[in-house]
């Protein structure tokens, strides 16, 4: 099995970051994404704000070493949400799964609170098998569709399952 492990975000990774998050059929599966997913500016701006926040924890994810996508949690009107992008030709082989349990057993807040589009089932089913509920559903507008859709709100209240121990030493959390 593929070693799944999550690291700070390095400028290096940014010219990644922004061509899997303007991948145009993931755009669309996220739905909720920035306004303009090919401004650059726009991105390295975002990027900077988030990497600089201390109530936000920002990580890479790699499989293997190599990087594969990103994820983070984050406060926004007092709550803790998580968020997470995998670059799309790596969907399908759990590893949104994998770096969803490593990151939740270092954000150690509860509740902690997830949101996706109702028509976007795998993040869904990621969500649920971390242990995540759905507790509502909120019609928003969808800057990937340009219109409002429906999304799922999730809460998770217990502690996170947990990921077998690293055992590759070092401050790098692996899975």
């Amino acid at each position: 099995m593929a070693e799944v492990a999550l690291r700070p975000i390095d400028d290096s990774d940014l010219d990644a970051l922004f061509e899997q998050m303007r991948d145009p059929e993931s755009v669309r599966m996220a739905a909720f994404t920035a306004e303009n997913p090919d401004d650059r500016a726009a991105f390295d701006a975002h990027m900077a704000k988030v990497r600089a926040l201390p109530e936000a924890t920002t990580r890479a994810v790699t499989v293997d070493g190599r990087l594969a996508g990103s994820i983070a949690s984050f406060v926004v009107d007092g709550d803790t949400e998580v968020t997470y992008w995998i670059d799309r030709s790596l969907w399908g082989q759990g590893i949104a799964g994998r770096a969803l349990a490593l990151l939740l057993e270092s954000v150690r807040v509860r509740p902690v609170f997830a949101r996706a589009a109702s028509d976007n089932v795998r993040s869904l089913k990621v969500l649920q098998r971390a242990g995540f509920a759905i507790i509502g559903t909120a019609i928003s507008f969808a800057n990937a569709r340009n219109t409002e859709i429906e999304e799922t709100i999730l809460r998770l209240d217990e502690p996170a399952k947990s990921a077998p121990p690293d055992t590759s030493g070092g401050d790098r959390q692996t899975y």
